[in-house]
């Protein structure tokens, strides 16, 4: 009998300590188990500032980048489909050297300092044939037909020895920049095509430095018009980024 009434009185102890109702618990849970309002705001502010600063670091990297990126493009995208290009793309795209040379009257230059300019150029001895003064004839021709634009581009004449050009020359290149480089040095840098000499072309190099177009060997007069709708090409492709002068 005594073992009956203490099984009924645990029994009436444990249903009258019965775990509250389910909704009761997990609302619990939900109040008790959030961070305070303030460590929220906090935790979302510094998420809002680590997304806003990644995303001025991407902006810094593509305005930095920008110059390269749109060269690529101008050279790589919007180069005509089928060679409508009548000069020669040069896939390597050599940089101008970093060294030192002189002007003609022997004052030191800095070859680099070409920099920040579309340049058109020629190499020859001083002598200058008649394949050279063609060259130097079409390469003032040729910047001067870009009309309003020919302020972005420079005609340069690379003298690879150390004579005397002549003097009927000097008033045609009161335009040009004349520099003596040695002929070892301009070999680094600029190639003619198979078979061809290296004073026989001229050479494109982009505002970057980089040599990126060869014209054909011994340009004609009568072909200098399509040698022109290259450098129009060029020079419009080039325009959101490239800018007169240095």
């Amino acid at each position: 009998m005594s073992g009956s009434k203490l099984s009924d009185v645990s029994f009436d102890a444990a249903a009258t300590q019965a775990p509250p109702p389910a909704d009761e618990a997990l609302l619990g849970l939900t109040v008790h188990g959030l961070p305070p309002a303030g460590q929220a705001e906090a935790a979302l502010e510094q998420a809002e500032r680590s997304r806003s600063g990644r995303l001025k670091m991407l902006l810094v990297l593509l305005v930095c980048a920008a110059p390269v990126i749109a060269s690529y493009f101008t050279y790589y995208v919007i180069r005509p489909e089928g060679r409508r290009n009548f000069g020669e793309l040069v896939s390597q795209q050599p940089a101008i050297p970093a060294a030192q040379v002189k002007t003609l009257d022997g004052r030191p230059f800095d070859l680099q300092s070409l920099k920040g300019q579309w340049l058109l150029l020629s190499a020859s001895a001083a002598a200058c044939d008649e394949v050279c003064q063609n060259n130097l004839y079409l390469q003032r021709q040729l910047r001067e037909s870009l009309g309003r634009e020919k302020d972005r581009l420079d005609w340069v004449w690379l003298v690879t020895d150390d004579g005397e050009p002549p003097q009927a020359l000097r008033a045609a290149l009161d335009q040009a920049t004349v520099l003596r480089v040695p002929q070892a040095l301009v070999a680094q840098w600029l190639q003619p095509a198979a078979g061809q000499q290296l004073g026989e072309h001229l050479y494109v190099v982009d505002p970057l430095g980089h040599w990126m177009m060869r014209f054909p060997a011994q340009l004609s007069r009568s072909d200098a018009a399509k040698a022109r709708k290259d450098l129009e090409r060029l020079l419009r492709a080039s325009s959101s980024w490239d800018q007169e002068g240095r």
